[in-house]
């Protein structure tokens, strides 16, 4: 279960930033700097919802979306991002290993406190090889400055497991072709 979650975890997070926008006009903004708790809940899955902790600053908010910036664009045809009245909305549309996968992302609230980005997407190859529609809510919160034992980039994932996003890069070649 745990191996689990972890893939589920790593899966989404490489998938929002494939999200991530490349140097257009609109661009979200950088979260305020301080430990951010992540709750993810996905429609129509039999994993539960997960709760993370992510410390990050400025510099770690800009790298991880200039590192997803050149992957996005080799994997998405579309990866549209507008400003609206209430926050920011994303379309998107990416293979990876031969699964097309069409996204919708609203994001709503405030980078400095919290913010919910709520994704529904369809995938032409989900489970058993079938058409998969599913909705992801991530409600984030911000939780103060961060842990002694952290720095910029931490995650900590259910279990205890705690990895640190500027490792990302490495996780790309295991993503398959």
């Amino acid at each position: 279960m745990t191996r689990r979650l972890l893939s589920l975890a790593l899966g989404t997070g490489l998938l929002a930033l494939l999200a991530a926008p490349d140097a257009r006009a609109v661009e979200m903004p950088v979260r305020k700097a301080g430990l951010w708790e992540l709750k993810m809940v996905r429609t129509g899955s039999p994993l539960p919802e997960m709760t993370m902790q992510h410390c990050t600053d400025e510099n770690t908010d800009k790298a991880m979306t200039a590192a997803a910036s050149p992957m996005s664009k080799e994997v998405c045809s579309k990866n549209d991002i507008q400003k609206t009245a209430t926050g920011y909305v994303t379309d998107s549309v990416c293979s990876v290993a031969g699964m097309s996968m069409t996204s919708h992302s609203e994001v709503t609230g405030d980078f400095n406190s919290a913010y919910t980005v709520k994704t529904t997407s369809h995938s032409e190859r989900g489970p058993a090889g079938t058409p998969h529609d599913a909705t992801t809510t991530i409600e984030a919160k911000w939780l103060g400055a961060c842990k002694p034992d952290q720095k910029p980039g931490d995650i900590v994932m259910p279990g205890g497991f705690k990895m640190n996003v500027k490792d990302a890069e490495k996780l790309k070649g295991l993503m398959p072709k």
